[in-house]
């Protein structure tokens, strides 16, 4: 037993790259010749919770199967959201048939004003503060794909261009800064001055004296 626990807690889950939450489970019944059919049609979202979310239906003669489906469906179409620190740039009304909402940004810490699967899209593209209203049907698969689509529909306002320039600068100047810093730091490698060749001396030359022979004067 120790051994089992040891392995199952050895291993470590893997973090996922979407985060799932399903809204809505239905049962959908086709009369056919012989009799009627049963499935489950599940409707999932998915998002990392940073900008992106996707939205997929699955169906099935098991739920889990139905759900399966509806992921892999969702990350085919992902959509990327433009957001404005942890609000969305500018107040925006989206139409889907007969589901209609309304988005408004938010001061940080009003957090999410929003009911239904509305909420559960928002949170999983990273939405922290938002105001919306539901002005239309109630039903979960329209109220999704209407807040999928006016995500999709936002866009980059000048003031948030400028805020990009500007940490794009910043960036770059602290990179600049740091290069310097480094080559300033670095001590420089000292230059080995050149030997000079010192010239050996010559030795020097014995002078020999000859002796100076006197000649014997008889």
């Amino acid at each position: 037993m120790n051994s089992h626990n040891k392995r199952r807690g050895g291993r470590r889950r893997e973090q996922k790259e979407f985060q799932e939450s399903v809204i809505q489970i239905d049962r959908v019944t086709r009369v056919v010749k012989g009799g009627r059919r049963l499935r489950f049609r599940a409707t999932v979202c998915i998002g990392d919770q940073k900008g992106r979310v996707g939205l997929g239906i699955g169906k099935s003669t098991e739920v889990r199967t139905a759900i399966e489906k509806a992921i892999t469906k969702a990350k085919k179409n992902l959509v990327t959201v433009n957001l404005h620190g942890g609000t969305i740039p500018h107040q925006h009304r989206s139409k889907f048939k007969s589901a209609i909402v309304f988005m408004k940004p938010a001061s940080k810490g009003t957090g999410i004003i929003a009911g239904g699967a509305i909420r559960k899209v928002l949170e999983l593209a990273g939405v922290k503060d938002i105001l919306t209203k539901n002005l239309g049907t109630d039903n979960k698969l329209n109220t999704a794909k209407v807040t999928v689509q006016a995500l999709s529909e936002l866009k980059v306002t000048p003031r948030m261009e400028k805020e990009q320039q500007t940490t794009k600068t910043t960036a770059a100047k602290s990179k600049t800064q740091k290069t310097q810093s480094k080559k300033e730091t670095k001590p420089k490698a000292k230059k080995e001055s050149p030997k000079k060749e010192t010239k050996k001396a010559a030795p020097k030359k014995k002078t020999t004296t000859k002796k100076s022979s006197k000649k014997e004067t008889k």
